[in-house]
């Protein structure tokens, strides 16, 4: 009997320009365009496993070994469904294709980073998901008409299906067939864009970005100025940045843009804190590092939790880590993936003024994950594959 069966990964993607409020909830439609680096798959990614039976009894998905309840009209059900109703249109046109939207699916799905940790794993995943279903499907379908799928799983998974600099365009569009990921420019346009993730915490965040985002809608003065004003000339502004490769403008944006988030979150009532002291010493010493070379050579990024993301071209991530190092030190030497020689007593730049910040104690950065500009959902080879011969998860939390 045919097994039919895919497996996908796709990427984490961090945010220059934030998705902050929805106009529709139901729908995950922002209040404003966005747009985001997608990282290396070979460093952090989404897998996921679709197999599609009619020996099934229902849909089924495990995320990380434990099985998730799919809602009827949740959003794990309305990827499904969605993806279905287009596979049932591929069969419509073709008697001899078969009827795969008509039997249950058993989804499995592993994120190799922390879940709930501030690194955008549900955009990871609701990619993967639909990408994988997708893929299993056969579906006719671009890059972008996926991404409205998979924006009703979770807003930033959008800008998942693809790889590179990708926006997220708000659209217009009452029912959301508008509001979609476009690329801006592929991975190879730009590649040496690299990213060091700063992980100040692994622990799930006190406010979620859905309650926490709806309640600045609510009540933020700052956030509707930011929707009218700011966002639109941002998102030109950057676009062009990216396409010039000017990395000064890129940079200068990408901090501003998370300074204002930041900012806006503040600004709810009640306010919303989701940087800590080591978040904002972080700040500094890039603020500093920026200041003492003369020039814009680092940005740092916040999305809603703690953890910074750094952007920089490759030729600065040594000194980075290093100067890092000697604010937050480790207690083990710092794993790089490209090979770079650090050290790990940290070590300042030159004209640096070391006085921005304290030094804080062993792990207050709990890692650091040196990364770069990555590609989009990879379909994988069934050695890969996270679903065994029964169609359960191959490993259980």
């Amino acid at each position: 009997m045919a097994v039919y069966q895919t497996t996908v990964s796709a990427p984490v993607n961090i945010a220059c320009i934030k998705y902050w409020g929805k106009r529709d909830t139901k729908l995950i439609l922002p209040t404003n365009s966005s747009l985001s680096v997608t990282l290396d798959q070979d460093h952090l990614r989404s897998t996921t496993t679709s197999r599609a039976d009619p020996s099934f009894d229902k849909d089924r998905l495990w995320l990380n070994g434990k099985e998730e309840s799919i809602e009827a009209g949740g959003r794990l059900s309305t990827c499904i469904v969605e993806l279905k109703r287009l596979r049932a249109a591929v069969e419509a046109q073709n008697s001899a294709a078969p009827k795969l939207s008509t039997f249950p699916v058993y989804i499995a799905s592993r994120n190799n980073f922390p879940t709930a940790a501030g690194l955008a794993s549900s955009a990871s995943g609701f990619a993967a998901l639909v990408a994988s279903l997708a893929a299993l499907y056969e579906l006719p379908a671009t890059p972008s008409q996926l991404s409205v799928i998979a924006r009703q799983g979770s807003g930033s998974a959008c800008r998942s299906l693809f790889g590179g600099f990708v926006a997220w365009e708000m659209g217009s569009a009452p029912d959301g067939s508008d509001s979609l990921a476009i690329e801006v420019a592929p991975r190879e346009h730009w590649p040496d864009i690299h990213a060091l993730i700063c992980v100040v915490s692994d622990d799930k965040k006190g406010t979620s970005s859905t309650s926490g985002m709806q309640r600045t809608v609510e009540t933020s003065a700052l956030l509707q100025h930011r929707i009218a004003q700011v966002v639109p000339a941002r998102m030109d502004a950057i676009k062009d940045a990216i396409l010039r490769r000017d990395f000064p403008a890129f940079a200068r944006i990408t901090m501003q843009d998370s300074n204002q988030f930041h900012a806006v979150a503040l600004d709810t009532d009640p306010p919303i804190f989701y940087l800590n002291d080591v978040s904002r010493a972080i700040i500094a010493v890039i603020t500093e590092y920026n200041r003492a070379a003369g020039a814009i050579k680092a940005a740092y990024t916040y999305d809603a939790g703690p953890n910074a993301v750094i952007y920089t071209p490759k030729e600065n991530v040594k000194e980075i880590v290093e100067l890092l190092l000697r604010y937050f030190p480790q207690s083990q030497p710092f794993p790089d993936p490209f090979g770079l020689d650090v050290n790990n007593e940290g070590k300042l730049p030159a004209g640096f003024n070391e006085k921005v910040a304290k030094a804080f104690p062993v792990a207050s950065v709990k890692g650091f994950i040196h990364t770069r500009v990555g590609d989009g959902p990879r379909k994988l080879d069934a050695s890969e594959a996270l679903l065994g011969s029964d169609g359960l998860p191959t490993f259980l939390a």
